[in-house]
């Protein structure tokens, strides 16, 4: 009986130990499990749905690109009057801080559409009848972002062949809030979140700096 009473306690002991690394292992995996929530959710705080992706964080990359743009963004500004905050600002939202396909490969900064030989074919994102869509457009192809950036300027300035004026309040605007208004009025983008986008990238990034000179 002696013996019997002992090998109980053992498998007691061994029954306790495996039950106290279970819980262990458990609260483990429940911690890991929270972080991993809460890290997953930073990046995107300000993150949409649409085709623009907007981020809230800043990075060696982004200055670097905002500090490349800027000095022709101004340089427009007094050529033509476009708010270099505006002009940046898109350039983020629209390519991706230089990095969707359409920047790198082909320059074009603003997704601006081409209908001549040298356009190129890409798939995009259109906001049709309440969805958005992917489909297949023909895109202006340029040497480098610096023509890309005139070419954007010189759309608002000389509008479009069936609308001459249909920029023309974006050049009126006086601060980014009512340029990002007019945009979406014109109808730039069919996202129709754009003008809030804009703002935000504009204000994450403090953009309107440049706007004074």
């Amino acid at each position: 009986m002696a013996r019997r009473k002992v090998t109980r306690k053992k498998w007691k002991k061994k029954v306790d130990h495996l039950s106290s690394i279970v819980i262990s292992l458990l609260a483990l995996y429940g911690f890991f499990s929270v972080m991993k929530m809460m890290i997953g959710d930073i990046p995107n705080s300000l993150a949409s749905s649409s085709s623009h992706h907007v981020l809230v964080e800043s990075s060696p990359s982004h200055e670097a690109f905002i500090e490349q743009l800027a000095p022709t963004a101004q340089q427009l500004q007094d050529e033509f009057g476009v708010l270099p905050s505006i002009i940046l600002g898109q350039a983020i939202l629209e390519s991706d801080w230089g990095t969707s396909q359409l920047a790198a490969s082909y320059y074009n900064l603003y997704g601006i559409k081409g209908y001549d030989d040298t356009s190129v074919m890409l798939e995009t994102k259109e906001f049709v009848n309440g969805k958005w869509k992917t489909i297949q457009a023909p895109f202006k192809v340029y040497g480098n972002w610096e023509e890309s950036m005139r070419d954007h300027s010189l759309l608002f300035v000389n509008g479009v062949d069936w609308n001459p004026q249909l920029y023309h309040a974006v050049l009126q605007a006086t601060n980014y809030r009512d340029a990002a208004a007019a945009l979406q009025t014109a109808g730039y983008a069919t996202d129709p979140n754009y003008q809030e986008k804009i703002v935000s990238v504009i204000e994450n990034y403090q953009l309107a700096q440049y706007d004074s000179r």
